[in-house]
């Protein structure tokens, strides 16, 4: 893949080039296969019908020992056939931290999610930065953190899908418009490319962001909520103290998350897909979602 980049970007002091629309480099939406399901990751697939599903899932609060911010969390309970979860006063934000269930999965995963957003009343949540949806993140990484994540819900504005990578306690967040209901989210990795992607309920994929990254093999792919920055008030700049204990504030957030699919995609070694004159947006989205999906 090094070689291939080097190859679409120019290297040296040559002069950089994209390659042409037909020529070698350029994956076609013809040549693009929908990932793979099944197989070793497809068995950490849930389809959230047991409240047995639930012990397929990890909470970080356990497992790196941190204050667990998560109010409510049930499978086929609160939510019928569904992943319900509500989350206290949090943030994920540079080196602030929220709650986080997951699996460790290894290598290229797609992550095909379908949720809903909701505050605790009708509507959006009514809180700043409330937002619910997925995140694979570098393990062991409080110290500086990496991850990266596409979340909806609330944002700076209301009706929004935020797609963010935090590089070393650094997060550098976009937001996108998105109409309210459920929606279907992927967050992808293939090589050292991290891919977002998102589509409303009766819509169609659309491509939220294409990142570069140097996160290892094995990854936490996981779900993520959190709610009210706005009550952190003066601990927005001291992340130690935030992370220490439970903030007080008005948490505004219902997740609930129809199920979780994990495939491998298929992207022959000539395609960048950060180069979208190689892999256009289009390609990206069959390679990069379910057949059907």
């Amino acid at each position: 893949m090094l070689a291939v980049v080097c190859v679409l970007t120019g290297c040296g002091t040559t002069t950089s080039a994209q390659p042409t629309l037909s020529g070698p480099g350029v994956l076609t939406l013809e040549n693009a296969k929908p990932p793979a399901p099944g197989g070793e990751v497809g068995g950490a697939s849930t389809e959230f019908d047991d409240a047995d599903d639930l012990s397929m899932w990890t909470k970080l609060s356990e497992t790196e020992k941190d204050v667990d911010r998560i109010t409510k969390l049930d499978v086929n309970k609160t939510a019928k056939g569904a992943m319900y979860l509500e989350p206290n006063t949090s943030a994920w934000f540079d080196v602030f931290r929220g709650p986080y269930v997951y699996q460790d999965l290894a290598g290229d995963i797609v992550m095909h999610a379908r949720v809903k957003v909701t505050g605790k009343s009708a509507g959006w949540p009514k809180r700043k930065f409330s937002l619910g949806g997925l995140m694979a993140r570098q393990p062991n990484s409080y110290a500086k953190p990496n991850w990266v994540s596409i979340t909806v819900g609330t944002g700076e504005k209301s009706g929004q899908v935020e797609v963010k990578y935090t590089q070393d306690g650094s997060s550098k967040p976009q937001e996108l418009a998105v109409k309210e209901g459920w929606v279907d989210l992927v967050l992808a990795r293939v090589g050292r490319v991290f891919v977002a992607l998102y589509k409303e309920e009766g819509g169609q994929w659309k491509v939220g962001r294409r990142w570069p990254s140097t996160l290892p093999d094995v990854l936490q792919w996981g779900v993520t909520a959190y709610t009210d920055w706005d009550s952190y008030s003066t601990l927005k700049k001291d992340a130690d103290k935030g992370n220490a204990k439970q903030v007080k504030g008005t948490p505004d957030l219902k997740l609930t998350v129809d199920f979780v699919r994990f495939l491998r995609p298929e992207l022959p070694e000539y395609a960048d897909p950060l180069n979208d004159a190689s892999v256009p947006d289009q390609v990206l989205i069959k390679a990069m979602t379910p057949a059907g999906a």
